[in-house]
């Protein structure tokens, strides 16, 4: 049963009792309180003292109540700092556990929330920023392009559990100027970024056939696009390296959900809608990649993407994503 502090009117009400001389165990009942708690307000009033001094007092002790926030030595201040600058979560600085931290998860974030040890809640990856429910996306629709998502499970039966499998959008610049092409793999969560420069099928085309290039034949097994205009060239692709191709249904981006979080992501980590991405350097998107494919996450048991994407393919292959 948890305890209920007392209110202004009952303070009031006791002090209005205690004057007209009505016991304490009779108010008590009145008032459905312990007759301990009535009986210690009668003797602070039978001192010779006011029922506003009393209310003081009490504000002044119910500060104290409840548990005292927790505190971390500097160490782990200093880790816990060092590793959200190199774009970890406390999710993560708690599930790895490289380091011991003296506190839950959900403690850790309370900390940022309310600014303890100077910690800054914007630097995490979410700001609270969320679609109402039923939003739909309507930008850039060029209706169904190709075959539907539910096919892709007719093809793939065991989807879920297959490496090789890759979703792929554009992430746009300031104004619509310039893009990048973001593919990620289903199982490792690897993200690959293609600096295409403009948002157009042949850019987009040139690029992925570029990259798929250096791929060894069926590594990449099928790749789900949103119906963005820009994929509209999606059959040369398909039938030159013989890869499955499957389309998210028109305004519902949560089918290709993985790849619209790391789109968050990215823009968060430097590729932010105030940029023009019409001469963004390949430097700075290497640097990216390999920047948010080396930090863990959750959904791979606190592994980071490279180090489950290493267990799928030999050296040699991987470098030739990176």
């Amino acid at each position: 049963m948890t305890y209920r502090h007392l209110t202004t009117r009952e303070l009031t009400l006791i002090a209005d009792f205690w004057h007209q001389g009505t016991k304490a165990y009779q108010t008590a009942k009145l008032l459905k309180r312990s007759q301990e708690t009535i009986y210690r307000i009668y003797r602070f009033l039978n001192g010779g003292k006011t029922i506003e001094q009393y209310l003081e007092k009490y504000q002044r002790n119910k500060r104290h109540c409840g548990r005292k926030q927790a505190q971390l030595p500097q160490n782990e201040v200093e880790y816990i700092n060092d590793q959200i600058k190199a774009g970890w979560t406390p999710d993560t600085i708690i599930g790895r556990k490289e380091h011991a931290i003296s506190c839950s998860m959900r403690t850790l974030y309370r900390m940022f929330a309310r600014g303890q040890y100077n910690f800054n809640a914007q630097q995490l990856p979410m700001k609270g920023k969320r679609h109402p429910n039923g939003y739909v996306e309507r930008r850039g629709k060029a209706g169904q392009l190709g075959r539907s998502i539910y096919q892709r499970y007719q093809d793939f039966p065991h989807y879920q559990d297959e490496f090789g499998h890759f979703e792929a959008d554009t992430v746009q610049g300031k104004a619509h100027r310039g893009a990048v092409m973001t593919l990620v793999e289903r199982q490792s969560k690897v993200m690959i970024v293609l600096n295409v420069h403009r948002k157009t099928d042949e850019a987009v085309n040139c690029h992925l056939d570029k990259w798929l290039s250096k791929m060894p034949r069926h590594l990449v097994k099928s790749i789900t696009f949103d119906n963005g205009k820009e994929f509209a060239g999606w059959r040369d692709i398909a039938n030159k390296h013989d890869i499955h191709t499957y389309f998210a249904e028109v305004g519902a981006p949560n089918q290709r959900g993985l790849n619209e979080n790391n789109n968050g992501i990215l823009r968060r980590d430097g590729l932010s809608k105030r940029l023009d991405f019409r001469n963004l350097p390949d430097e700075l998107i290497t640097q990216l990649m390999s920047y948010r494919n080396r930090i863990p996450r959750k959904s791979l048991h606190y592994r980071t993407p490279v180090e489950v994407f290493m267990k799928n393919i030999t050296d040699e292959q991987l470098s030739t994503f990176f």
